[in-house]
This record gives C-alpha cells, sequence and structure tokens, in this order.
C-alpha cells in the first residue's frame, strides 16, 4: 500500500489519490555503501531539479532535523542503526514531503532508540506540519503516535480506532490509552 501510495508501483486496481508531494522511509534504512551520509540524503531530491545551493542548504537542514548535522561527511558503515534509520529519515524530508509515508520505520531498533525516533518523529511533525502513515505491527508504538488506527486484515480495512485524546508525548499512560491499547489487542485476537 505504500509503495503505491508513494508512487513505486502501479501494481494495483483502482485509482490512487495523494494530496501533495509524498516521501517515503523504508523498515531497512537502505542506505548507499559508497556514499556518505549528506550525499545519501540528498538523494532524495534526484528527481526534481534544484540549484546545488538549495540542495546542500535542504540536506543540511534535513541532517540538522534529525541530530546527525555532525555525521554529514561519514561513510553508512559507521552508524549504528537508529544513526542509519534517522539518515533514512533525513532523505525522505529533504524533499519537504506533504506526506510521509513510514514503513516500520522503528521495528529493527532497541528499545531505547525506538523511543528517541518516536519523539524526533512528533518534534518533526510538530514543526514541519506534514500527514504521517505509518505502517506498524507495534500496538503500542500505533497507540502512542496515532490520532487514527486502522487495522489491516487481507488488504482491506477491517476495523479503525480514533484516539480521542491524543496526548503528545503519548509515553504517559491513561485510561483511554490503556482502553485503545486493549481495543486494539482485542481485534488482534489476543486475549489476556
Amino acid at each position: 500500500m505504500l509503495r503505491v501510495l508513494a508512487g513505486l508501483s502501479d501494481d494495483h486496481t483502482g485509482e490512487r489519490y495523494v494530496s501533495g508531494a509524498p516521501a517515503i522511509a523504508f523498515q531497512e534504512p537502505r542506505l548507499f555503501p559508497w556514499r556518505d551520509v549528506a550525499t545519501n540524503v540528498g538523494y532524495g531530491l534526484t528527481r526534481i531539479r534544484l540549484p546545488r545551493s538549495e540542495v546542500s542548504a535542504r540536506v543540511a537542514r534535513a541532517l540538522t532535523d534529525v541530530g546527525l548535522a555532525d555525521r554529514a561527511g561519514v561513510w553508512p558503515s559507521t552508524l549504528s542503526g537508529g544513526q542509519a534509520q534517522r539518515v533514512s529519515l533525513a532523505r525522505a524530508l529533504v524533499a519537504e514531503p506533504d506526506l510521509l509515508l513510514l514503513d516500520e520505520p522503528f521495528g529493527a531498533l532497541d528499545a531505547l532508540t525506538r523511543l528517541s525516533m518516536r519523539a524526533l518523529l512528533l518534534d518533526l511533525w510538530r514543526t514541519r506540519e506534514f500527514g504521517v502513515l505509518l505502517v506498524t505491527h507495534d500496538v503500542d508504538e500505533a497507540v502512542a503516535l496515532a490520532d487514527r488506527v486502522l487495522v489491516l486484515d487481507d488488504g482491506a480495512v477491517a476495523h479503525t480506532l480514533d484516539i480521542e485524546d491524543p496526548r503528545r508525548p503519548h509515553g504517559e499512560s491513561s485510561a483511554e490509552t490503556d482502553h485503545c491499547r486493549v481495543e486494539l489487542l482485542d481485534r488482534l485476537g489476543v486475549r489476556f
């Protein structure tokens, strides 16, 4: 679904409507090992023609936004998993998208890095005001980050849950977040 929305696949029936320009960050960072971090981030701009100075400015801003301005000239092999994922996020952000599509971007990260990346995503969402479509199998992550959660079953929406009191950041538990978590787990067939 994300590949279709991003315009990377036409292997679907029906029509695709996306308001604004989308960008995608995958579960795996997919960085080019033969290019430094800044060049990897700038690759997100290869489909649009911009002056070199504008490309450099956008790359610098994206790396600053994800906290890696000091790593612009290093090789991907020297990065931690969390840093590589932040470079992948910067590569999506450099295009200044209206819609950010995220395919389980925190799934392979350790628990502390995952929490840090969630906070980073929320900060970027607040400052840049783009839409976000996040695919995750982590119920806690969905409840922590979403205003609306869709449960898919065999490619169709099986359940929709609106989070009425989205707390930002969602680190804190409330009666509503606990209720949402239990409702989603129940829909997924997990019973306590």
